[in-house]
Order: structure tokens, then C-alpha cells, then sequence
């Protein structure tokens, strides 16, 4: 257990960033997990929101954040192909 007042008030400081940090994650994960669920424009643009706002935070980094979008953005890619080939083949 910490001593000294300081360290007192670092630890109080570091549970309640903890907690906050936590809450988020929760948030993204979640956001994240609806996306992969039913890939969509209006859902990309709310991971995109919510791994924005992590950055800002600094609960992410800049670059794992914008790994993250490309990954999400080839989703969306593979769903808009495959919805063209479905229709191609059902003109035929």
C-alpha cells in the first residue's frame, strides 16, 4: 500500500482512469462486435467514431487504431463484392 499523501492520490488517480479506460473498452468491444455481426456502412461509421475517440483518449494507439479501420474497411469491401455477385448471378 502506498505511503506517502502522493502516492495516495496516484493510486485513487490510477483506479479511477482504470475504471473509465475499462468502461470503454466495453464500449468498442461491443460497437465492434455488432459491426462484425451485420457488416455495414452505418455500423463502419460508428467503429470508426468509437476507435477515434479511443485515440483521443489514448486508450489506443494511432496506428493499432488505424490497423483496426483498414481490417473493418475490407469487410465492407468483401460484403459489397459479394453482394454483386449475387446479383449478376441472378440476372442470368
Amino acid at each position: 500500500m502506498p505511503i506517502s499523501l502522493s502516492a495516495k492520490a496516484s493510486l485513487r488517480k490510477s483506479l479511477r482512469n482504470q475504471k473509465a479506460n475499462l468502461g470503454f473498452k466495453r464500449v468498442i468491444k461491443k460497437t465492434v462486435k455488432e459491426f462484425l455481426a451485420k457488416p455495414s456502412e452505418d455500423g463502419l461509421k460508428k467503429v470508426y467514431s468509437v476507435l477515434d475517440k479511443a485515440v483521443k483518449k489514448q486508450i489506443f494507439h494511432h496506428n493499432k487504431s488505424a490497423r483496426l479501420k483498414a481490417e473493418f474497411s475490407k469487410k465492407i469491401v468483401k460484403e459489397v463484392k459479394a453482394k454483386g455477385t449475387r446479383e449478376k448471378m441472378s440476372e442470368k
